[in-house]
């Protein structure tokens, strides 16, 4: 079984790498040994910090080798403790491998190192008119090889799709330190299963990501930001039918609650630019409209309120209001964990089982929870819902962690029913094992686990994280 280096081992482990690459300060422990999760207290024995792919082999191969475990880490936003080092294991951050090569105009692609920044990805391509359209509140901290890692998805799914949709090539080292280089940029390449896929959503357990040929699309020309308050989440399902058919492209579709909204006032000031009194869900639409008519969409808005399907609306009128109105929308991950403890389930159903489910799901914490507060929002256009339970300030925490684990079975028990996913976009790793039956079949749990055997037979790769072999 992999277990923690000893003292002699992390010197050896240093002298593969550049000098000061290797951290045993306690600062750097904290930091880099957890993701955005409050569950479990980070407990690595020291961080590596490595520049370049051969020195990620290196160091695999000799983790391999002495039965090091390892845990690979990117921006560490993910929440489900994918990345949290808790018994001592070497954390391996990508943090300094940040190179962007240039960008591919005819190809419309760029190769980076996976510490690169999502968001200075989008700058170090807009000069170009391009992006990778891979976008969520944490792109100012998210790694593309976490992206990678947890196939994200984020705000502009119905548009665009997930992370692996614009991912080309890879380059993987192996539990051995083996290095793999596949696909490159080549947008055809029917020569046998793509090896890409495995690695892709994979969370770090079969290899390491350190290089990724990612593909580009133009930026848009215009964008329409719109928010919307509704009546209920029947409301919210109403107006998406209609977006769907609007005389534009439809990027994104966001709801959230009153309750966030109250979170994000508390937290960060910002407050709906909206008369009156408060209203209970709140809409933010964006429209990719290129070569819309002006009077089409003042007609298809002011459909919206003679039909009663919109209670209050804004449109942006600049790219500072479209900044304002989005950051209401990505503030709220932020704010809630800035004002209480959450317990956060991040969840997807099809969107045709939407309305039913959270019909029923009101009834779990009507039962269970009578008097908390529940912070719901989500990217409802892609069927992903976040579940936020708020620990009630004189509630210890085992207590409350206790009593939300019971009411997850039953959520998920209603998942399940309505043929859904115990986790839309984090990844299982720690938090998510027990839940992940409710997903997936007996057969397909044996077949992950036949893969993680297959490329990590000693376990070395982010032990524990998504099922126990």
């Amino acid at each position: 079984m992999p277990a923690a280096p000893t003292p002699a081992q992390l010197d050896a482990l240093a002298a593969l790498l550049e000098p000061d690459a290797l951290s045993t300060d306690p600062g750097d422990l904290a930091t880099y040994g957890r993701d955005w999760t409050k569950v479990h207290e980070p407990r690595p024995s020291a961080v590596l910090f490595p520049m370049r792919t051969d020195e990620v082999a290196r160091v695999l191969a000799y983790c391999n080798a002495n039965d090091i475990a390892v845990v690979p880490s990117g921006g560490r936003t993910g929440l489900a403790a994918g990345a949290v080092a808790a018994r001592g294991e070497v954390v391996l951050s990508l943090a300094k491998m940040t190179a962007m090569h240039e960008v591919d105009v005819l190809g419309q692609t760029v190769r980076v190192q996976a510490g690169a920044i999502t968001e200075a990805v989008h700058r170090h391509c807009e000069s170009h008119g391009l992006t990778w359209p891979v976008d969520f509140a944490s792109k100012g901290s998210s790694q593309v090889g976490g992206n990678i890692a947890t196939n994200a998805g984020g705000v502009k799914v119905i548009r665009y799709g997930l992370t692996r949709h614009w991912v080309l090539g890879l380059e993987v080292v192996l539990a051995d330190g083996s290095v793999l280089a596949l696909n490159g940029a080549l947008e055809k390449n029917n020569t046998g299963a793509d090896l890409r896929q495995l690695f892709i959503g994979s969370e770090g357990t079969l290899g390491v990501v350190t290089e990724a040929t990612l593909k580009l699309a133009r930026v848009p020309t215009r964008l329409d930001v719109m928010l919307f308050a509704v009546d209920g989440l029947s409301g919210v399902l109403s107006l998406f039918a209609e977006a769907r058919k609007g005389p534009f492209t439809l990027s994104a579709f966001e709801f959230f609650t009153d309750k966030c909204l109250a979170r994000v006032q508390r937290h960060r000031g910002l407050r709906a630019p909206f008369d009156g009194d408060a209203h209970t869900h709140y809409v933010l639409v964006e429209a990719e409209g290129e070569g819309t008519d002006d009077s089409e969409l003042e007609t298809w808005l002011g459909s919206l309120f003679e039909r009663s399907l919109v209670v209050d609306g804004t449109m942006a009128q600049n790219a500072a209001q479209r900044r304002s109105l989005w950051e209401l929308r990505e503030s709220i991950s932020e704010s809630l964990s800035g004002t209480g403890l959450p317990h956060k389930n991040d969840i997807s159903l099809p969107i045709a089982a939407l309305d039913a489910f959270c019909g029923e799901l009101d009834g779990v914490f009507s039962a269970r929870y009578p008097g908390w507060e529940i912070c719901l929002f989500g990217h409802i256009g892609d069927g992903n819902l976040h579940v936020n339970v708020m620990k009630p300030d004189a509630m210890e925490k085992a207590a409350f962690l206790a009593k939300t684990a019971e009411a997850d079975e039953a959520m998920f028990e209603l998942v399940r029913k309505h043929r859904g996913s115990v986790s839309a976009e984090h990844g299982i790793g720690l938090l998510k094992k027990k839940a992940l039956p409710y997903s997936r079949t007996p057969a397909e749990l044996a077949t992950l686990a036949a893969l993680k055997r297959a490329l990590d037979p000693r376990g070395i790769l982010n032990p524990g994280k998504i099922f126990d072999l």
